[in-house]
């Protein structure tokens, strides 16, 4: 993972004193980081008594004159926009000077425009066809289709960096490249979208409106909001051919609907059946498994439902008693229920065939209390006899399981709920109450009978409409389903053969779970919009018609004739397809599946399929069995899932918490009020804004910072580690925002050394002889290089980041650059020359390894290069991507020489941090332990110099002794740097803090010896605590002899 914030992994060395020369002994325990901030407070320290004294010296304030100082200006930037006169679609000006820092705003200014009016995105791009045979492959990759209701979030800017990162490597390679964008017309969501709009706007209902009016008013809704989920995506730099774009209801689209569900209703792959479904009442409509939310409870929890003005109680489990039938001794079955309003749908009662307490109850019944039926007492292996009495009341219509029981023992399913939820098919006084109404009403009947046997806490799982947030009701109804076991067995096949790869590989093992396990696909919705189901029920006047197994009569229509039969129908039937269906088709049916076409034969099957690991079965498995099944091949040949984005607490994004964001806040800043405000512009519940406004304060106090797309997109790729969910730090990204002011600065350094006039070589290849930090710079690209290629090629994405960041951050800024600048400006001109076509194939090299990442800012850099060949492509999107290849500068020799130059310098800094020697180039002498050693020390003194910022660095003659007055830090085990310190620092006011530092560490020491020493320590403390006392000790002991070595060093320079 990227670090912004800190030094990289760069190797601290620790410093100590002695008397030069002397015995080598261990290095001291603090880092450079504690001793530069050691450093710090005894600055402060000595500021502070410096004011004190002057504040003594000076007249009391009465005598003192009341002027106060003027205060300076703050010198305030401002935004920095580029405001040059550009047509959209003209390509940016950047013949002008570099603004002095990096600002999103400038930068990402008029490129998206460019590259889209040149149709760099589109597949066809630089070849005369898609269909033009190319040696380099074909890459293509559809969208996983956004729901049109509304904005994107970060988790689609998480999938679209990945995915677009993705996409631009690949047509960076040469490869036929198509990235198809598209959006989902989202049936619920948009349904509920649309009506909450309408009643909220015009106090009007869909049914008053009517089904053609409301229809207009979605189209309409669509037609304005549609955009913005494009524009984002733009925003974003998702280099996408908006050519073919598609929508999941435009007419190409729909008519794959259509064709796919007559051919599989034609195969009886898809049929009609009355089964148990999830049911929202307030939406009136069956809703998928990925509709339910499911909230978990501990206790007694009173919920808001939609529809009633109280609170409804969860949570708690109520026991009553039904009588057995033909007892002498009154004997009772005691059953506990969540939902005691079901008891009035019961058919039965179910206990093990294996309880040895209810075995003479074989053969027997029970009576119900409100109804005039007896309920037999079955037995079946399914009742948990260890649970509650071990026995069990059973309601086939309204539970899965109970629907289950009821199969294998050929009990009636009598449904007491409407679709409203409402009760029907009971007595007096329950009929026609609301389902949570009746719950009440029931409670307080057997309460009155005397048959309430008790009511207890009970932790259970609450399911939950996410778009209507009503309590999903288990419903018997008649439904179309997709037959999915033949398929099932052939998806999971693909993935068995390796035809299909699932990437990260620990997603298979839930693929055949799932595929093993499958079930029946109910895709029919009672919905207005969406596909409507094309299919027709008639019945007409001839006796030899036999009559329809469809016990749902809405769906039956009678005519005079065939045709007018069908007019009736096509006009009555109401029920649409579920959303994830038109989804499931969406890889082929983007390329004009049925129909042939180019597009088709070129780009299916496609190559990736990129998504979040949340709907693999929802989205990825059905396009896979529907793929298979219509087309007879796998829609694509990889699936890699990434992560789900949380906030940083690690809680799952949610607008009710108030920490959904939007990218574009991220990108362009965003205040508190801000946020605020478009709480209030959304449909969350008024209950639910103040909740969402207090989320909003604790985690974005100030806002959100701009931090720009490029730094999104990277941070966010950054983040994406395999097979972990993401906690989203808005922070993190900002720290991104920084590296690419970094890269503005080094390329605008860059370009003022390399001069106007400097033209680059036509090759890559040395034109001199390049110095050792030139080799080693080139070594550390060629790595780079490696990293970056290897990584996309195994969507390990933090290690593609992490590698571009250190070379930017930590190898080209932090140390190239910095011992470049004594080559431009001195006077070998054959050094310089060679220097600055070594800094422009870093530049080049670099820009292209970040391009995918970050394709704004490296955009606007690559153009204000100069280029190696007139025929160089256009722009940085379409330049061909660096290769180990054509980067093959791989130099062991330079990176060991480098790496002992590097660890000289932080050995250095960490004594020139612990003396505060911080405007001072102390002198600094090398002492090595073998001739090799100090030729390499000798090679790489310059570069110490300029790195370290140090005086005169020496190597000493073997044996020869370091000057008086030295602190000594280990580079190495081969190599001791000594700092001269005589002459530069106070050595009694260093005995005064050493000798502090004595008494305390003495007592430290004391107080482990004493604690080690006290009786029954080795058998009452732990181990591992014995250790660590271990450990402590000997870390002071060491401390102390340090610390007496130094005293006896500044001793010596009083």
């Amino acid at each position: 993972m990227v670090a912004p914030f800190t030094e990289g992994p760069k190797q601290v060395k620790l410093s100590f004193l002695c008397l030069s020369p002397g015995p080598e002994v261990p290095a001291p325990l603090k880092s450079a980081a504690q001793l530069k901030k050691e450093a710090k407070k005894r600055e402060k320290l000595e500021k502070f008594q410096q004011k004190q004294k002057i504040q003594q010296q000076q007249p009391p304030l009465a005598e003192q004159k009341k002027t106060k100082p003027e205060k300076k200006g703050k010198r305030d930037p401002g935004i920095i926009t580029y405001d040059l006169p550009t047509p959209p679609g003209e390509k940016k000006d950047v013949s002008g000077i570099m603004p002095d820092s990096y600002s999103p705003q400038y930068v990402e200014a008029a490129w998206y425009p460019w590259w889209e009016q040149q149709g760099f995105f589109k597949p066809e791009y630089g070849r005369s066809s898609v269909s033009a045979p190319n040696p380099r492959g074909i890459f293509m990759m559809c969208i996983p289709p956004p729901n049109v209701t509304g904005s994107l979030h970060l988790g689609h800017a998480l999938t679209n960096a990945i995915q677009d990162s993705l996409t631009r490597w690949h047509r960076m390679r040469g490869e036929t490249t198509l990235w198809n964008p598209g959006c989902d017309h989202a049936g619920i969501a948009t349904q509920v979208v649309v009506e909450k709009k309408l009643w909220r706007e015009q106090g009007l209902s869909r049914h008053q409106l009517g089904r053609e009016a409301f229809l207009r008013e979605v189209w309409k809704w669509k037609e304005e909001k549609g955009d913005r989920i494009y524009h984002q995506l733009r925003k974003l730099g998702s280099s996408l051919d908006w050519n073919r774009a598609c929508f999941t209801m435009d007419p190409k689209l729909s008519a794959a609907v259509t064709e796919a569900f007559v051919r599989l209703h034609e195969e009886g792959v898809i049929y009609r059946s009355t089964r148990l479904v999830n049911w929202s009442c307030t939406l009136n409509s069956a809703i998928s498994d990925i509709e339910v939310d499911k909230k978990e409870l501990t206790g007694r929890t009173l919920l808001s439902v939609p529809g009633y003005e109280e609170k409804v109680e969860f949570g708690v489990l109520i026991s009553f008693a039904y009588k057995v039938q033909g007892s002498d001794s009154d004997e009772e079955l005691v059953v506990a229920t969540t939902r005691i309003e079901t008891m009035l749908g019961d058919v039965a009662v179910a206990v093990h065939p294996k309880d040895p307490r209810y075995q003479h109850l074989k053969g027997k019944s029970v009576t119900h209390p409100f109804l005039s039926r007896s309920l037999p007492i079955v037995f079946d292996d399914f009742v948990d006899m260890e649970f509650g009495t071990g026995a069990v009341k059973i309601t086939p219509a309204h539970d899965q399981n109970d629907y289950e029981v009821g199969q294998r023992h050929g009990l009636e399913a009598i449904s007491i709920m409407d679709s409203r939820g409402a009760l029907v098919n009971v007595p007096p006084p329950f009929l026609g109450l609301p389902r949570f109404e009746a719950r009440k009403a029931v409670l307080a009947a057997l309460k009155e009978q005397g048959l309430f046997r008790g009511m207890e806490d009970n932790p259970m799982v609450v399911p939950l409409c996410n778009r209507s947030k009503d309590v999903v009701e288990p419903l018997l109804r008649p439904q179309w389903y997709v037959r999915c076991g033949e398929m099932a067995q052939a998806a999971s096949a693909a993935v068995t053969r390796g035809d299909l790869c699932i990437l990260p590989e620990a997603h298979q093992r839930t693929w055949h779970a799932w595929m093993d396990n499958i079930r029946d696909w109910c895709i029919s919705r009672q919905l207005w919009w969406g596909h409507r189901i094309p299919a027709y029920f008639v019945t007409v006047s001839d006796p030899a018609v036999p009559p329809g197994e469809d016990p749902d009569g809405r769906y039956w229509v009678s005519g005079r004739s065939e045709a007018e039969a069908q007019e009736k129908a096509a006009r009555e039937f109401g029920d649409v397809l579920d959303t994830w269906f038109s989804s499931g088709l969406f890889p082929f049916s983007i390329l004009g599946w049925p129909n042939q076409s180019e597009d088709l034969s070129v780009f299916y099957p496609g190559t990736l399929l990129e998504t979040g690991h949340d709907i693999l079965f929802f989205w990825v498995a059905r396009m896979v069995m529907l793929g298979l099944k219509l087309t007879g091949r796998l829609p694509f040949r990889e699936v890699y899932l990434h992560a789900i984005v949380r906030d940083a607490h690690g809680r799952k994004m949610s607008k009710s918490l108030g920490n959904v964001i939007d990218p574009l806040d991220v990108i362009h800043g965003v205040s508190l009020q801000g946020l605020h405000e478009q709480l209030l512009d959304s449909n969350l519940d008024p209950r639910e804004v103040e909740k969402a406004r207090e989320g909003q304060k604790v985690d974005f106090p100030a806002g959100i910072p701009e931090c720009g797309t490029d730094a999104l997109r990277f941070g966010l790729c950054a983040y994406t580690s395999q097979g972990r969910d993401i906690n989203l730090d808005v922070n993190r990204i900002l720290g991104y925002r920084h590296f690419c002011n970094k890269l503005w600065n080094a390329t605008k350094f860059a370009l003022r050394g390399l001069g106007k006039g400097f033209v680059p070589s036509p090759s890559s290849e040395p034109a001199g002889h390049r110095s050792l930090v030139d080799r080693w710079i080139l070594s550390r690209l060629t790595e780079a290089v490696r990293l970056s290629n290897q990584g996309f090629q195994a969507y390990d994405f933090p290690a593609v980041t992490t590698a571009q960041y250190s070379f930017w951050l930590y190898e080209l800024c932090d140390v190239y650059l910095e011992c470049l600048k004594p080559v431009l400006s001195g006077a070998d001109e054959a050094a310089a020359g060679c220097a600055r076509q070594t800094l422009y194939t870093c530049l080049d090299v670099g820009l292209r390894l970040l391009s995918p990442f970050m394709p704004f800012v490296t955009e606007e850099l690559f153009q204000r290069l100069p280029r190696r060949t007139p025929q160089a492509p256009a722009s940085l999107c379409i330049t061909p991507y660096p290769e180990p290849l054509e980067c093959s500068w791989k130099d062991p020799e330079a990176e060991a020489t480098i790496e002992l130059a590097l660890s000289i310098t932080r050995a250095v800094r960490s004594l020139r941090a612990e003396y505060n020697l911080t405007r001072i180039r102390p002198d600094c002498f090398l002492e090595v332990a073998e001739e090799a050693t100090g030729a390499m020390a000798s090679a790489v003194s310059g570069y110490v110099q300029a790195l370290a910022s140090a005086g005169v660095v020496a190597v000493l003659a073997r044996g020869a002794p370091a000057p008086q007055g030295c602190a000594v830090a280990l580079a190495s085990d081969r190599c001791s740097v000594h700092l001269q310190l005589q002459g530069l620092v106070d050595p009694a006011r260093e005995l005064g803090k050493l000798q502090a530092k004595h008494g305390e560490a003495q007592r430290q020491a004391q107080r482990l010896r004493e604690r080690r020493a006290a009786s029954g320590y080795s058998v009452k403390v732990p181990i591992e605590v014995q250790e660590a006392d271990k450990v402590k000790l000997q870390q002071t002991e060491a401390e102390l002899r340090k610390v007496d070595e130094a005293i006896t060093l500044f001793q010596t320079m009083l």
